[in-house]
């Protein structure tokens, strides 16, 4: 098995920097953050469809579970639409240094939405995040409002993984990735075609929206096969081999393969100052940290509860 396990390692490091390239995909493409989230979504649930169907995954649900999964394929979409934003009015190193914030959020909102009590270290590691989300902030004041759609974007990815955390263990991912995909696509369907009705010329199903550019056709194929469908499930297989602990650690490399790769591809636009890596250092360390202590801690108690069994 550890060359299996190895294999499986190195497929994970190439799914996060698919998931770093999304962020630059999000740059070249030249349409608004709502019709990219839409062609986005509406071409990944036909990818997964057609996955769906040749390995005749089920899709009957309860009631309930689609009620639960349209929820969270709206705060998906939502997430989506506001990370697109901030990559528009910013630029691709302060929307993913920003976005590191959601493991922050997560572990605020995790003691709520588990009803369990707040660990000491995740206050101290919030402090540290908003001294880094400080030190950006002060440094670069011109990308303010790209710092609150991508704050915005890191709460609802937070809120997300805690929907999907509840769901994704009892349920085949595929099929929930389906409903979500499905929901959240309905959903922006339904808000552009009343902005059609109404006669909003800036926004709705209008003749210009239908218009692509060739680049912009083939960087969507792209981001919607490779960067979500196939990247989901990539990291749902690869988490059969791999521990949740190196998964995370893994998976906190995306903003730093993603700032790279944007400073690589557009050059001085995304050069920032040495305080602002500074803050972003403190975000993705403090995530890094906070990933270590919560593993150390599920060992702890894993090693505990063996020696009561024994």
């Amino acid at each position: 098995m550890p060359n299996a396990r190895f294999r499986n390692y190195l497929h994970l490091h190439f799914i996060v920097f698919v998931w770093g390239f999304t962020a630059i995909l999000g740059e070249l493409i030249s349409i608004d953050a709502l019709p990219l989230v839409w062609y986005r979504m509406l071409l990944a649930s036909g990818f997964i469809v057609l996955y769906i169907s040749i390995r005749k995954i089920s899709l009957t649900i309860s009631r309930k579970l689609f009620l639960t999964l349209f929820f969270a394929g709206i705060i998906i979409a939502l997430h989506w639409i506001t990370f697109f934003a901030a990559i528009k009015v910013s630029n691709v190193s302060i929307t993913l240094a920003t976005l590191s914030t959601g493991a922050f959020f997560t572990s605020i909102l995790e003691p709520i939405f588990y009803k369990r009590k707040l660990i000491w270290y995740e206050v101290l590691f919030g402090f540290l995040v908003i001294i880094g989300l400080y030190i950006i902030f002060k440094v670069e004041g011109d990308y303010f409002l790209g710092i609150i759609y991508a704050l915005c974007s890191a709460f609802l990815s937070a809120v997300f993984s805690l929907i999907n955390g509840k769901v994704a263990q009892k349920y085949n991912p595929t099929m929930v990735s389906f409903y979500e995909l499905v929901s959240g696509v309905g959903i922006i369907t339904m808000y552009l075609l009343g902005m059609t009705l109404f006669g909003n010329e800036m926004e709705g199903f209008t003749i210009s929206f239908f218009q692509l550019s060739t680049s912009d056709w083939l960087y969507m194929l792209l981001l919607a096969s490779i960067c979500t469908a196939y990247a989901f499930i990539g990291s749902v297989q690869v988490m059969k081999y791999l521990s949740p602990y190196t998964v995370m650690l893994t998976v906190n490399l995306e903003p730093v393969y993603g700032i790279i790769l944007a400073f690589l591809i557009f050059g001085e636009s995304e050069k920032m100052s040495s305080q602002f890596y500074f803050g972003a250092l403190i975000i993705i360390g403090t995530v890094i940290l906070n990933g270590i202590f919560k593993n150390a801690k599920k060992r702890k108690s894993t090693s505990t509860l063996h020696n009561i069994t024994k």
